[in-house]
């Protein structure tokens, strides 16, 4: 990957700001990993993006923090938008729609706040740039499709999670699965990597920002039903992406992973619900 341009800041591995930090991304997992568990699993949840916003605020009136409140706010923001509702996988043609206004919202809100209530250009949303992609980034959307189509009929399909996915037989069906995988793949980058991933680099090392975005992508992609041992391909997956922004500041080309990494995802699901139908896969429910 090329490296950026922009001048990185070192920040210390360790400091008290983790404190709110590791408590923001860890009410992820209450919010939507284990959404609907229990009331008291929502009321933990809620409780400890209340208690990081307010530790942060105390870091940041006694000198700990620079920001971090208004940061790690903006991140809240978003998250609370998203646990409103559900985002398990549904194409119903209610929830299409009101699923993708509650996530653009999650990404609007921080950014509106940031922009013209903070007066900050933290979250820049980078169409442009990081051109020309080199030898080694296009080899790697090449293994980003090769390793989707050999290991992700396998994962669905022997872990049974394709059935986290509704059934799609008729045409209108496959296309809303196809534009609702897209979307939320777009959406996934915007905001873990473009919002929260960012965010936490204005006060963390790369290599923390990066784990702390991946808490909260992984808790949204197991509601959304990459569950099993889905964690063992989502981990790796949110760390790269994370790891390769860092490296490019290059919107389109983690977009163009991710959205490659989708299409597999797509055509799998596609396979499984209609009983193989999909003749290059090595495997067939």
């Amino acid at each position: 990957m090329s490296p950026a341009a922009d001048p990185v800041t070192p920040r210390p591995a360790l400091t008290l700001a983790l404190v709110p930090a590791l408590l923001l991304s860890g009410s992820a997992l209450f919010l939507f990993a284990w959404r609907g568990a229990s009331l008291a699993t929502t009321l933990i949840g809620y409780g400890m993006l209340v208690v990081a916003l307010l530790v942060a605020w105390l870091l940041d009136r006694a000198g700990r923090g620079e920001g971090l409140f208004k940061d790690l706010l903006l991140i809240a923001v978003g998250l609370v938008v998203v646990s409103t509702i559900s985002v398990e996988a549904n194409i119903g043609w209610g929830n299409f729609f009101l699923l993708g206004f509650v996530l653009a919202a999650a990404v609007a809100v921080p950014y509106l706040l940031s922009r013209f209530g903070f007066n900050d250009r933290a979250i820049r949303f980078r169409w442009r740039g990081g051109w020309p992609w080199t030898r080694v980034q296009w080899g790697y959307l090449a293994i980003v499709l090769f390793l989707g189509w050999l290991i992700l009929p396998f994962y669905f399909i022997t872990s049974g999670v394709y059935l986290n996915w509704p059934e799609v037989h008729t045409w209108d069906e496959v296309g809303r699965l196809f534009v609702g995988v897209n979307a939320v793949g777009t959406w996934d980058e915007l905001f873990f990597i473009l919002t929260v991933f960012v965010l936490f680099k204005r006060h963390f090392p790369t290599w923390q920002a990066n784990i702390l975005q991946t808490i909260i992508f992984v808790s949204f992609l197991w509601e959304l039903g990459y569950q099993a041992w889905g964690p063992l391909l989502t981990i790796p997956f949110a760390l790269l992406q994370g790891w390769i922004y860092s490296q490019t500041k290059s919107l389109p080309y983690v977009l163009t992973v991710h959205l490659l990494f989708d299409a597999v995802v797509f055509l799998v699901i596609v396979h499984a619900r209609n009983d193989g139908v999909i003749p290059f896969f090595l495997i067939s429910p």
